[in-house]
């Protein structure tokens, strides 16, 4: 079976947004373009440390180019995306891996989130195997998003991931666990909870 690339180039929207309430959030990488929307789910640390190393990528990019490259410090106001994911959200895999390059010829970030895939972990000559595909760019590869971003979608992406991110629960003030709505037992007071 052929590999399935969703490919956006550039896309009219790129965007990591969540489904359901803190706590019991989904997080999705979405991208859309002429009409075509794309949903992959992953985990928040995920989507924290891709937002974290597209930025580092971005201040590198500027470091080597003396300035010259069309990355803005910050994400500019007036492509600042604050709206909710497309509905409805269909997702078309789990990420499992990503990469992150700088194209200096077309000026642009690539993105890519390649699917989850399972592996064996008894089967240690099909383990070998399946992590050299998984090293090429095979062509019957698991299922792959990628997105070219210009330097200021780049940049609006990495703030709204990490608004997305920082938008969870609020933390313990003692222990900083996230609180939950339900209630939060604090190992600082030793699961204590005074009465009202």
């Amino acid at each position: 079976m052929s590999r399935q690339v969703f490919l956006y180039d550039p896309p009219e929207r790129f965007v990591a947004g969540t489904v359901g309430l803190p706590g019991r959030r989904t997080f999705f990488l979405q991208a859309s373009a002429g009409g075509r929307v794309t949903s992959v789910a992953l985990e928040k640390t995920q989507v924290a440390a891709l937002a974290e190393r597209m930025d580092e990528l971005l201040d590198e990019v500027v470091r080597r180019s003396g300035g010259s490259a069309p990355v803005p410090a910050v994400g500019p106001a007036e492509i600042t995306d604050s709206a909710p994911l497309d509905a409805p959200v269909e997702e078309e895999f789990r990420v499992g891996t990503m990469a992150l390059a700088w194209d200096g010829d077309d000026q642009c970030m690539i993105v890519e989130a390649q699917a989850l895939v399972e592996l064996d972990a008894d089967d240690e000559e099909g383990l070998a195997e399946a992590e050299e595909r998984l090293l090429q760019d095979d062509e019957n590869g698991p299922p792959m998003l990628r997105v070219r971003l210009s330097g200021s979608q780049a940049r609006a992406f990495v703030k709204r991931a990490l608004d997305v991110v920082n938008a969870g629960r609020p933390p313990c003030p003692l222990c900083s666990l996230p609180l939950d709505p339900e209630g939060h037992v604090c190992p600082r007071q030793n699961g204590y909870r005074r009465g009202a």
